[in-house]
């Protein structure tokens, strides 16, 4: 197992169906975890090593604050997994809304980049640091109506791959990881005749992003990591 002890993992959407197992994950590889969410709290995590920041990441002055709280506190950020994001479809391109659109690259694309944005300047100062960012497989097998959402995720793989080129020099990796489907509630909820068998586990996704931000997985850097379990 990826050993995590002694590092400060920043997680945001760190409440949600997938970031609940990434939070549950880092704790047991012996991270201390800051967790972020709109409504998050430190009862959601009853341990000693995790922290909870409630914040709105879809500004860039948050994410800087945000960022900016947690070097005050624990004095490092030694990665950073970005699991935030939203769901938006059923329409083709020609019907999709200005308001759905803006609100795909809200969630997927902009909070990713403000939060890279906030992040890099300290781990740079520092000679390392990890970036996983959690996309889609959608981010680069673009599905019909689904298109905003789609190009939201295909965005954040290249704007990720600009980061581990740019930071490459710096002892900093950053990766996406492209998850098919996964088995959370709300998935089931949205599609209930669909096989759930068939969906990824989000502690595979969770075990993946931990291994990615640990020091066995440090020359792993620039990919884009496809988890798509039974649904090839």
């Amino acid at each position: 197992m990826s050993d995590l002890t002694g590092k400060v993992v920043l997680v945001t959407g760190a409440k949600g169906g997938l970031g609940s197992a990434v939070t549950e994950a880092m704790l047991a590889a012996g991270a201390t975890v800051i967790g972020v969410s709109r409504s998050i709290q430190a009862g959601d995590f009853p341990h000693e090593r995790f922290h909870a920041m409630p914040a709105e990441l879809t500004g860039a002055g948050a994410a800087r604050q945000l960022v900016a709280d947690a070097m005050t506190r624990f004095q490092q950020v030694d990665a950073l997994a970005h699991v935030m994001g939203g769901f938006g479809g059923g329409q083709r391109v020609d019907e999709t809304g200005e308001d759905l659109m803006e609100r795909m690259f809200d969630l997927n694309f902009r909070s990713a980049f403000y939060m890279m944005s906030a992040v890099l300047p300290a781990m740079r100062a520092r000679g390392r640091g990890s970036i996983a960012v959690v996309a889609s497989r959608q981010g680069v097998e673009p599905g019909a109506m689904v298109g905003a959402y789609s190009a939201s995720k295909a965005a954040v793989v290249a704007l990720v791959k600009a980061v581990a080129l740019e930071n490459e020099d710096r002892g900093i990796s950053a990766n996406t990881v492209l998850p098919g489907t996964m088995d959370t509630p709300a998935n089931r909820k949205g599609d209930p005749g669909n096989d759930g068998s068939k969906y990824v586990q989000p502690a595979q996704v969770a075990a993946l992003l931990v291994h990615l931000v640990s020091e066995a997985g440090a020359q792993i850097t620039g990919a884009a990591i496809p988890v798509y379990g039974k649904q090839l």
